[in-house]
């Protein structure tokens, strides 16, 4: 079910972001841990146990500089699980951490970041490091604790020395080591 690697995370793939005042790239957030949640919103597990859970991580590790980031990654169902229908879902289970939107491949029914990080489908997460590692990778849902300590391991270990002089505010309008979400919870893009 999960697995530990030690290679530099993919960049992601997406064709449109909710919640983020501008894209935003794992090469921006370098020097802080990345929890990667991946989701459909017609996924059962993934509404009844992944997002809520993501939604108690936030809870728990909001004073810290751990980014949260949803990909809705469409692999079945393209036509009922459009931006216009993940809007409205953000909205009414009040997701406000940065998602994206997968982008399409058109070779495959399988998304670009899916395919990139090897993901098996949904709910899968993958926690990266400060230093842009994969630290883990899971497809399922994990015990709260065990994500917790996962996620508190990532959050002790020290930022790059050369990042981190830039860890106050970056090129995509983080500062603290927080993403903030615009006005009315949308990407000014």
């Amino acid at each position: 079910m999960s697995s530990t690697a030690t290679t530099l995370a993919p960049e992601l793939a997406v064709s449109e972001w909710f919640n983020t005042p501008a894209p935003l790239t794992l090469a921006g957030l370098r020097g802080r841990p990345v929890l990667l949640h991946t989701f459909q919103l017609l996924c059962p597990g993934c509404v009844a146990e992944s997002i809520p859970q993501v939604q108690r991580i936030e809870r728990v590790f909001g004073s810290t500089d751990l980014q949260v980031i949803g990909i809705h990654t469409v692999f079945e169902h393209h036509a009922a699980m459009t931006p216009v229908t993940l809007k409205a879902f953000l909205h009414e289970y009040r997701i406000r951490h940065p998602v994206g939107v997968d982008r399409a491949d058109p070779a495959s029914d399988t998304p670009l970041t899916m395919q990139r990080f090897a993901l098996r489908g949904t709910p899968s997460s993958v926690l990266i490091g400060r230093d842009g590692t994969i630290l883990h990778h899971v497809f399922g849902v994990e015990d709260d604790i065990a994500v917790g300590a996962r996620i508190a391991m990532a959050l002790s270990a020290p930022a790059p020395h050369a990042l981190r002089a830039s860890a106050s505010t970056d090129e995509q309008g983080c500062a603290g080591g927080r993403c903030e979400v615009a006005a009315g919870g949308q990407s000014t893009d």
